[in-house]
């Protein structure tokens, strides 16, 4: 080996593809710079506990964009960082689990140094692999240093049936057995995601997956400092924080996860959905795709994505659908960027300069509800009557929370001398502003939900009333087909 501590020979800072880079790393290139900056090595807790108290002071999140989170969950992970635990996130599917897990990389300090060409992040003050220990012994302080940027001291596996020992810690590399090395020989190790994740995060989502040879092969090398590859003992002092992911019910399962194991988090935190519409409508803003590049102005009326995020509280609180694998947030996006898509479809059918989603475009979150839910159900057919169901319930609640309830024994009372109202995808808005002239005691109404006197806004405000009196019982409905027909009781 050769000494190397110029800067034209410094090992060029590791970072990936598309990451900001906030700070240029700090200048030493050796061992012996590296000292003399005064640079000081800490556990990977120590360290996020250090940046996560200067998180706290300051008044910064320790996560971005997670929502509803600030008096539940939150704190709780933040004890348990504080504390120095490894953490364990429960929480069925959709609960911002992952990106909670992977903002916890922002607790760590931007840059960090490690043995140049090392593999597993080794320490620069106390190497741990063969080839770290090495070259530290020949070069001493001139042991050149990389800096690596804290994004790559993440490790991530979703935990699957075919997930292996070598996958998860390491395995002989048959190539460098090639070049004459002994398979008892260190060096000739390949290793795993662990500790090619030493002084950083590693995270295991769906932990209980992990098939029980492979979780004791993790609390080997987590808890015992040693693994077994090929039938030689590697000693190996990682220094990790160990998070991972499941569901409450595969987690409480006996078996899912050997005892030993599920001893070693220190915190077990309970995710949950939005507890709230307005939560949920927040969520709903943030993660939707908006359709800014379609040629026409969109604009979703407050009381239409009111209805798309009760869908989904409704959901989680229905019989009917199974509360086990849960009712992710993504079906609130999913289903607001589907009636978006079908208030475009048919402006541009009808020759329209707007798109306002109304209630009959509610009939296409079908596709996109059932795909995101599963239904009890032992009947075929059943589950869209269901998903009916939670609409209807929705638009009522929606129309209850949001109409003036004084003015609409006027609006009835309008239909008793005959008059009979059409709505549908077919119909423009023009035809919905001709219905408020021939029956006036809907325009006062309409105009307060709407908030515009936008055509598309009154459309959509006119559609709700007319539902949400047949679902309250006040006007007859008659369907066939997309085309619906409102009429008096009497």
């Amino acid at each position: 080996m050769t000494k190397s501590s110029s800067e034209s020979t410094r090992p060029a800072p590791s970072v990936p593809v598309g990451v900001t880079v906030e700070n240029e790393p700090p200048p030493a290139a050796t061992i012996g710079e590296l000292r003399a900056s005064g640079w000081k090595s800490y556990p990977v807790k120590r360290e996020m506990r250090k940046n996560l108290l200067e998180r706290l002071s300051s008044g910064r999140p320790i996560v971005e964009g997670v929502l509803g989170f600030d008096e539940t969950v939150l704190p709780s992970i933040e004890q348990a960082i504080i504390a120095g635990h490894d953490l364990i996130l429960l929480g069925e599917r959709g609960q911002a689990k992952s990106r909670i897990i992977r903002s916890l990389v922002n607790l760590l300090d931007e840059w960090s140094p490690m043995i140049a060409g090392s593999e597993i992040n080794d320490d620069p003050y106390a190497p741990v692999s063969r080839y770290a220990r090495d070259l530290v012994a020949e070069l001493g302080d001139d042991t050149p240093v990389a800096w690596v940027h804290r994004t790559q001291r993440y490790g991530e596996k979703l935990a699957t049936p075919d997930t292996s020992i070598a996958d998860i810690i390491g395995e002989v590399d048959p190539i460098k057995v090639a070049e004459g090395r002994y398979l008892s020989d260190e060096l000739t190790i390949h290793y795993g995601l662990v500790p090619r994740t030493n002084r950083g995060i590693f995270a295991v989502n769906e932990l209980p997956d992990l098939a029980e040879r492979i979780q004791v092969g993790l609390l080997d090398v987590l808890e015992e400092r040693d693994v077994q590859i090929r039938g030689h003992k590697v000693r190996l002092p990682l220094d990790v924080m160990l998070i991972a992911s499941a569901n409450p019910e595969d987690y409480t399962n006996r078996g899912r996860i050997i005892t030993p194991l599920k001893d070693r988090f220190g915190t077990r935190v309970r995710t949950h959905y939005p507890l709230d519409v307005d939560t949920e409508l927040t969520i709903i803003h943030q993660e939707a795709q908006s359709l800014d590049d379609v040629g026409i102005r969109v604009e979703v009326p407050a009381f239409m994505a009111e209805i798309v995020a009760r869908i989904s509280q409704l959901a989680r609180r229905s019989p009917r659908v199974s509360q086990r694998s849960g009712v992710s947030v993504r079906l609130s996006v999913a289903n607001y960027e589907t009636l978006s898509a079908a208030a475009v479809r048919r402006a541009i059918l009808q020759g329209e300069h707007e798109a306002v989603p109304r209630v009959s475009d509610l009939e296409s979150l079908t596709s996109s509800t059932l795909g995101k839910l599963e239904i009890e159900s032992l009947e075929e057919g059943e589950d869209e009557e269901i998903v009916d169901k939670l609409v209807m319930a929705a638009v009522l609640q929606t129309f209850r929370e949001n109409c003036p309830t004084e003015q609409l024994g006027q609006v009835v009372g309008g239909f008793d001398d005959g008059h009979v109202v059409h709505a549908g995808p077919d119909l423009t808005s023009a035809d919905y502003m001709a219905v408020l002239d021939s029956i006036p005691s809907l325009r006062q109404p309409v105009m307060a939900i709407a908030g515009s006197e936008s055509p598309g806004m009154m459309a959509s405000a006119l559609e709700l009333i007319l539902e949400g009196l047949h679902l309250s019982k006040r006007l007859n409905k008659d369907a066939a087909g997309s085309r619906a027909t409102y009429r008096s009781r009497s």
